[in-house]
């Protein structure tokens, strides 16, 4: 396996209230907006809840690979997270995030090693150790016409 891998995803204003997001590996876009209580639209996925997906499958996956490693059978695994944002002097952040799994195991016997297990996947989570890590930012200013989906903003 590769010692390093990349990956990519853009997204763009595409009308009113809503924009787009798309993967390199994706063949569907993700159509998102701002939360409901910040003017976003109903019904659509938001940032947040995109960040608070990442961590839940990211989650989800570190388990099932280890377990997988580890020969160690389970019925089911659920894994909720829930993210609570507040209101700073610079603006609006996350107090904390939740990781709430609920796994399904097939012998009482298997308890404590399904809590290592599950400690261990917190631990290894790529997501969940990415909300720390330094982040690069690199602006890019273009001249350009109006299109009609930022018109009107």
């Amino acid at each position: 396996m590769r010692q390093e891998h990349e990956y990519r995803v853009t997204a763009w204003w595409s009308s009113g209230r809503s924009g787009l997001a798309k993967s390199d590996s994706a063949l569907n876009a993700i159509h998102f907006t701002a939360p409901p209580e910040f003017g976003g639209l109903e019904g659509r996925w938001t940032p947040e809840e995109l960040l608070l997906s990442a961590l839940s499958g990211c989650y989800t996956t570190t388990f099932r690979v280890i377990a997988g490693y580890a020969k160690f059978l389970f019925a089911d695994l659920e894994v909720a997270v829930k993210g609570v944002i507040h209101k700073l002097d610079s603006g609006y952040g996350f107090r904390e995030v939740t990781i709430q799994p609920k796994l399904t195991i097939l012998r009482e016997d298997d308890r404590k090693r399904a809590l290592d297990l599950l400690n261990h996947a917190k631990q290894l989570c790529l997501v969940a150790r990415a909300l720390a890590v330094k982040q690069k930012f690199e602006p890019k200013i273009e001249i350009g016409q109006v299109s009609s989906a930022t018109n009107g903003r």
